[in-house]
C-alpha cells in the first residue's frame, strides 16, 4: 500500500455557538461529512457525558488534483465567516490512507445521555454489564454524533416523551439517532426525513447496525412531502426537530404543527438561547403551548404540547 497522503484534515475550534456555522461553511466541501465534537464530562457523576467548552469542528478532503484549489476555498469560506464573528485560523494535517479510520475513530467514546441512553461508536461493543440502552451511530457520514449539546438534549427528551408503541417523525433526521433513540425507548415505528440524501444513507446504515431498520421509515425530503402524503405517516403524537433554529421559523409556515397529533408534542433542538423567544413566538403562532426548556452552554431544547 502506498504510503502517499490521500486525505487533508481540516478542523477548526471554535466556542460552541460557532459550530453549527463552522460545519455548514466546512459541509460545503467534505463530502464524507462533518463532525462537531465538544469535550465531554466522564468522572463527575452529576454532570456526566455532558459537554463543556470549546467545540472541534473538522472534516477530511480527498487530495487530488484540486486539492490546494479546496483549500483555498475552505479558507476563503471560513474567513468571509469570520468578518461577522471572530474566529481562529483552521488547522490542516494529512492523513494516509491506512490511518483514515483511526483518525475518525480516535475521536469518539461512549456517551452516556440522560438516564437510560448510552450512544456508542458502531465499532464499539456494549459491556455485558451496561444497563443503559445502546445507540450505536457510524460519525463518518452525517451530523448527529451525540457529542453536541443539541442532540443531547433531544435525546434526554426522548426518555420522557417517547409513548411506548407509538409513532415518532424526526425532522431533519441526519444520521438517525434520534429515530433510533426512539424506537430502542419502544416507540413502535419512525419516520425520519432530511433533505441531504447522505443523511438518508446513513440512517439507514445506522438503523441496521441497532437492530431497528425494519420499524424505520427514511426518506428524502422534509415537512411538505410528509404533508403531501408521500410516507407512511402525516402526524404523530411526537414530533422531534433538531435543527437550526431559523430553519425551524421557516418549518413552521409550512405546516411543522400540523405533523403533531392532538394532545402530541414537539420537541425542537439546535436553538441557541437567544433564539429560543423568536422559535416560541412561532410556535405559539400555531397554538402550540410551552412546556419547557433545557440549556447545556449557549443551547437549548424546547418541548411543546398540542392542545388535544
Amino acid at each position: 500500500m502506498s504510503n502517499a497522503p490521500h486525505w487533508l484534515e481540516v478542523s477548526i475550534t471554535v466556542d460552541p455557538e460557532l459550530g453549527e456555522a463552522v460545519s455548514e461553511v466546512l459541509s460545503r466541501f467534505v463530502s464524507g461529512g462533518v463532525v462537531v465534537e465538544s469535550a465531554v464530562r466522564y468522572n463527575d457523576a452529576e454532570d456526566e457525558g455532558t459537554p463543556y467548552g470549546p467545540v472541534k469542528v473538522y472534516g477530511y478532503l480527498p487530495i487530488d488534483e484540486h486539492i490546494e484549489e479546496t483549500r483555498q476555498k475552505v479558507t476563503e469560506a471560513l474567513w468571509h465567516l469570520g468578518q461577522i464573528q471572530p474566529l481562529p485560523e483552521p488547522s490542516f494535517r494529512t492523513i494516509q490512507d491506512e490511518d483514515w479510520m483511526t483518525a475518525w475513530k480516535q475521536h469518539y467514546r461512549p456517551i452516556p445521555v440522560g438516564e437510560r441512553l448510552l450512544i456508542l461508536p458502531a465499532w464499539i461493543a456494549s459491556n455485558p454489564g451496561e444497563t443503559r440502552i445502546p445507540v450505536k451511530i457510524d460519525p463518518s457520514m452525517a451530523f448527529g454524533t451525540g457529542t453536541h449539546p443539541t442532540t443531547q438534549l433531544c435525546m434526554a427528551f426522548l426518555e420522557e416523551t417517547v409513548i411506548p408503541g407509538k409513532p415518532v417523525i424526526d425532522v431533519g433526521c441526519g444520521s438517525g439517532i434520534l429515530s433510533i433513540g426512539a424506537l430502542k425507548l419502544g416507540a413502535s415505528h419512525a419516520l425520519g426525513v432530511d433533505i441531504d440524501q447522505a443523511s438518508v444513507i446513513s440512517t439507514r446504515e445506522n438503523a441496521e447496525a441497532n437492530g431497528v431498520l425494519e420499524r424505520l421509515e427514511v426518506g428524502l425530503g422534509s415537512v411538505s412531502e410528509i404533508l403531501s402524503g408521500n410516507f407512511s405517516l402525516t402526524q404523530a403524537p411526537l414530533v422531534l426537530a433538531n435543527i437550526l433554529a431559523p430553519v425551524i421559523i421557516r418549518l413552521f409556515d409550512v405546516g411543522l404543527a400540523d405533523l403533531v397529533s392532538p394532545g402530541g408534542t414537539l420537541v425542537l433542538s439546535g436553538i441557541l438561547d437567544t433564539q429560543a423567544p423568536d422559535v416560541l413566538l412561532a410556535a405559539a403562532q400555531k397554538g402550540l403551548k410551552f412546556v419547557e426548556q433545557r440549556q447545556i452552554n449557549d443551547w437549548v431544547a424546547l418541548r411543546l404540547i398540542k392542545p388535544a
